[in-house]
């Protein structure tokens, strides 16, 4: 009989791999630092033994001892761990499996690639909901697609779920932070448990779920534009049941982000007993959702799928790769070496498990016609193609090149400009990044560090530019040379305002060669001369 350890055996995760394990006719040594919690839990299955071991501790005599073909790690927290359990399984010849998610330990389970080959050792990180299903769920939902623009992940848990100590020193480590993300084909820094939105998962024939979700920090984004073609913009978020969990811990972020706390990391023995107080609200439904936003030979397709977890099973999700990989391990099917599980494992190898179990999956298909196509229509086929290259943008895109800025001279022009975040004057490099959802563009400029963000929408034949409060609606007419953005009204507050008040702008676009081109002058009423920014940029 194959022999297994698992390390947190007993624990939320644990406890329900190991059942998986024993099912699958391993024979299970649930390993904890609690003896009797341990032995309480081994009695309850077909194959098991209880074991004392501390994944902080020295494993090598327990390895020794009872010779298991299989370690699994699945008691974490993993963020600012070592790989001391991984180094001790090689050292005594024992594979290793972990349910890490935790971004710097999965992404740099590899330094251990050359001592694993060399002892014919597997050693795989990441065995969980992410990076592996989700890294299956993004190679099964991209497998036509020419080029992957951005893709982005969400999950919300139910309240009813029981989770561990290591996964909120998990969330805690996180919350407040600088999270690195790879957005508009650069990396930049965003904070950790902010960028707060509302998630949507539906399934035909079930009751819908809406919950906010906030910036996680996983190894889908380092992994995802490393290996995904295209480089796709990637972002993760997550959430609890209830909206008032979430915004708690997003108000505790920003003393953590202003640096008046280290972290928040000292909070998490108080959220095992608050999850049990409220344990017996909410529901028992879970949930999950990924969309693929990408090219095809013939346009662009969007493709959402979603998973929603009923009757108290979706804990049981994240156990499901490393069941998986501990079956393919036994049967040979996996090559020495270490790596993370994101790609070694196919969404069809989930089904059978999923399948079992109370869950519900969807995948639906949209197939996008980029902002400046529909508002210009067939006049957008004769502009330069440099032009299209720049304005065909679904998800997420950049672009990088060089602008002069002049400003108005005037004191109150200047303080203006300023209010506005418009770049000072003078040569600069520029980065723009395009970021598109639910047919809205955000276009965020970045001029040696000086930015300043415009939303770009559609209303009827109008491209509408929103600076704050503003908005200002133009017509596009152009030719096989460029295009221009003419003025036709504007709001403020969605108010109308008289035309004569607004700011004058006439602002060209061209191509030539490979470069766009573009000259934007603002100037306003009474004041004058506002900004002047012209220069050229390439796609990214």
């Amino acid at each position: 009989m194959k022999t297994v350890l698992v390390l947190g055996g007993y624990g939320g995760f644990g406890a329900r791999l190991s059942k998986r394990l024993a099912a699958d006719g391993w024979l299970v040594l649930v390993a904890g630092r609690n003896e009797a919690a341990a032995r309480r839990f081994a009695d309850t299955l077909p194959n098991a033994r209880p074991v004392v071991a501390d994944r902080n501790g020295d494993l090598a005599p327990i390895l020794e001892r009872h010779r298991p073909m299989l370690v699994i790690d699945a008691a974490g927290p993993f963020q600012n761990s070592d790989y001391r359990v991984a180094d001790t399984c090689i050292a005594c010849g024992v594979h290793y499996i972990d349910l890490a998610d935790a971004r710097s330990f999965v992404g740099g389970i590899a330094g251990l690639d050359d001592k694993a080959k060399a002892a014919g050792i597997v050693v795989v990180s990441g065995a969980s909901s992410v990076p592996a299903m989700s890294g299956a769920v993004i190679a099964e939902l991209s497998r036509d697609m020419d080029e992957v623009c951005a893709v982005s992940m969400a999950i919300s848990a139910s309240n009813r779920a029981t989770a561990g100590a290591s996964v909120a020193a998990a969330i805690l480590s996180y919350v407040g932070k600088p999270v690195r993300l790879w957005r508009g084909k650069r990396w930049r820094q965003e904070t950790g448990w902010h960028a707060v939105k509302r998630a949507r998962y539906k399934v035909d024939g079930r009751p819908g779920i809406s919950r906010l979700v906030a910036l996680s920090d996983v190894p889908d984004h380092d992994i995802v534009p490393a290996c995904v073609r295209g480089r796709p913009a990637t972002v993760f978020r997550a959430g609890p049941e209830f909206s008032f969990q979430l915004l708690t811990l997003w108000l505790l972020s920003w003393p953590v982000k202003w640096g008046w706390v280290r972290s928040l990391s000292p909070l998490a023995r108080w959220l095992r007993p608050l999850q049990r107080f409220s344990a017996n609200l909410g529901t028992d439904r879970s949930a999950m959702m990924i969309d693929v936003k990408g090219r095809l030979a013939d346009g662009f397709v969007g493709r959402r799928w979603t998973l929603i977890a009923e009757e108290g099973h979706g804990p049981e999700i994240p156990t499901m790769a490393a069941q998986l990989l501990a079956g393919a391990l036994a049967e040979g099917r996996v090559s020495a070496g270490a790596r993370s599980a994101a790609g070694k494992l196919s969404l069809g190898d989930f089904q059978p498990l999923l399948d079992a179990l109370s869950t519900h999956r969807q995948v639906d298909t949209q197939h996008y016609q980029p902002l400046y196509r529909r508002v210009m229509g067939q006049a957008y086929e004769t502009l330069p193609q440099p032009m299209r290259d720049m304005h065909d943008v679904y998800g997420d895109a950049g672009a990088k090149g060089r602008a002069t800025v002049t400003r108005g001279r005037s004191r109150l022009a200047c303080l203006i400009a300023d209010i506005m975040r418009f770049p000072p004057a003078g040569e600069h490099d520029l980065h723009v990044s395009f970021e598109e959802e639910g047919g809205v563009e955000r276009w965020t400029r970045d001029f040696d560090g000086r930015v300043f963000v415009s939303e770009l929408s559609q209303s009827g034949r109008h491209l509408v530019e929103r600076f704050g409060p503003m908005r200002f609606y133009f017509d596009l007419p152009s030719d096989e040379n460029g295009l221009t953005m003419i003025m036709k009204k504007w709001s403020v507050f969605r108010l109308p305002m008289p035309l004569f008040l607004a700011p004058k702008s006439v602002a060209r676009e061209w191509g030539e060669g490979e470069d766009f081109f573009f000259d934007v002058p603002v100037a306003l009423p009474l004041v004058g001369d506002l900004v002047h920014y012209r220069g050229r940029l390439r796609r990214l």
